[in-house]
């Protein structure tokens, strides 16, 4: 049975919003990984104090955390959108919250890694 062209088109934007909240989420497992790797595995490792390693990982799953709950309000806001036929745009305060803690853990891996003996 062929689908009609609206049909189609619904479908598919629903799937592709599906593969961005799944995005979201690889993102998330992504920073859950580093917390774990530079705050759980990489003290164990290394010489000297291990507080900063410790509070990095801390922030990295502080992101994890900030990113699982950004996938979950964003994909509420997308079904709802699609439910009325209508478009929302990612919130910039979110996008460039989480890109803050993004750069700041990532400016702080690389003070560690450059001061750590």
């Amino acid at each position: 049975m062929e689908e009609t062209p609206d049909r189609d088109v619904t479908r598919r934007t629903h799937l592709a919003a599906e593969r961005t909240w799944l995005a979201w989420w690889r993102s998330g497992i992504a920073a859950a990984t580093a917390a774990v790797a530079v705050g759980g595995v990489v003290p164990e490792l290394v010489e000297g104090s291990r507080t900063p390693y410790i509070v990095l990982g801390a922030g990295y799953a502080l992101l994890a955390t900030g990113v699982f709950a950004g996938a979950a309000v964003r994909r509420r806001q997308v079904d709802r959108a699609l439910s009325r036929g209508d478009y929302v745009g990612v919130g910039e305060r979110g996008v460039l919250a989480l890109t803050l803690v993004a750069m700041a853990l990532a400016l702080g891996t690389l003070v560690v890694i450059i001061v750590q003996p």
